[in-house]
This record gives structure tokens, C-alpha cells and sequence, in this order.
């Protein structure tokens, strides 16, 4: 009797082990490497998100008035942070710099352009398309006069019905909002 009591709880536990899922982490993609060497000093940051979409999870928009998060597919790290490094390295290598910098930096001593995001949107759509909606500016300095600044709003196809393709997807857009950046420091 007690054996099998025994061999119950042990099968009991190893089926339960089985059945747990695990998160799955996934981090935003930059162009390429970082660029290295000199250049103009750009400063990225800070990156402002929206409340909603400030969260350790993925977030799906399944209607215009609803927000689902991913349950187990989370960010490898803040979201803010990641969107910045994303920006910096593809600024860097658009504008051929390495002097680049995330906020918050030391001082502005060596900046040329600081650039902040407010982002608004960042999800997946039900209709098939990763989606942003953020506004940029660009300050001079040390005067922090401002240079530029314009509203991006894209959207682009999530190729399968994956996280992960889904990420990339975000990834995609980042790199088209880092070439409408460029094109106004050029």
C-alpha cells in the first residue's frame, strides 16, 4: 500500500513538473554592431513609453479598446532601455559615429544632438501588423535649441504567427524611426 501511495505522488509530481511552462524572453534587434570609433556626439533618451505598454510582458492589441499581454513571452530586460540601445546603434551606424551615448549620460560635454522618444504605441495588432506610434525630437547642444521634431506613425507585417516574428517585426519599425532621425541630423 505504501509503495504504491509512494509511486502515485512520485508520478503525480514528475507529470506536474512536466506541465510547466517556462517564460520565453526576447529582445529587440539594432541593424547590426555598434559602431565604433569617433564622430559626432548623439545622446539618446530618454525614452518615454506609455503606461500600457510599459510592462515586462508582450502586448497584443485584440481590438481598439482591448490589450491582452502575453502570458510567459516577457522582455529580457526594460523595455525603455532596450528601445534606446536599439536607437543608439542604428543612429550610430546611419550617421557614422560611435560616440554615441543612452540616458542618462555623465554630461553633455561631448554631445552634439540629444535625441528623446515619447512613445505611444508599441504592440501587436490582430491585424496581422506590429505597430508604433511616437514622437521625436531633436535638441542641439549645449543650447538645447530644438532642431527637429515629427510624429512616426508605421506599421509592419508580422510574418508568422510567432513572438518572435513579432519582436522582429518591432525591430523593423525601430530601424525606420532611426532613419527618419538620421535623414534630419544629416
Amino acid at each position: 500500500m505504501f509503495k504504491s501511495i509512494a509511486l502515485f505522488c512520485l508520478s503525480f509530481l514528475l507529470l506536474s513538473c512536466g506541465l510547466r511552462t517556462y517564460p520565453t524572453f526576447y529582445t529587440l534587434s539594432a541593424d547590426g554592431p555598434s559602431p565604433s570609433g569617433g564622430g559626432i556626439g548623439v545622446g539618446v533618451g530618454p525614452v518615454i513609453l506609455a503606461e500600457y505598454v510599459d510592462r515586462e510582458n508582450l502586448v497584443i492589441q485584440t481590438s481598439p479598446n482591448k490589450l491582452e499581454l502575453a502570458e510567459n513571452h516577457l522582455w529580457a530586460g526594460d523595455l525603455d532601455d532596450s528601445i534606446a540601445r536599439v536607437l543608439s546603434i542604428n543612429l550610430g551606424r546611419r550617421l557614422k559615429t560611435g560616440n554615441i551615448r543612452t540616458y542618462p549620460w555623465q554630461s553633455d560635454g561631448e554631445i552634439d544632438y540629444q535625441i528623446a522618444v515619447d512613445i505611444r504605441e508599441f504592440v501587436a495588432g490582430n491585424d496581422g501588423y506590429a505597430h508604433i506610434d511616437a514622437s521625436w525630437r531633436i535638441y542641439a547642444l549645449p543650447s538645447r535649441k530644438l532642431v527637429a521634431s515629427a510624429t512616426f506613425i508605421d506599421k509592419e507585417a508580422i510574418q508568422e504567427e510567432e513572438y518572435e516574428s513579432f519582436v522582429s517585426a518591432q525591430s523593423r519599425l525601430l530601424s525606420r524611426l532611426s532613419a527618419e532621425i538620421s535623414n534630419r541630423i544629416k
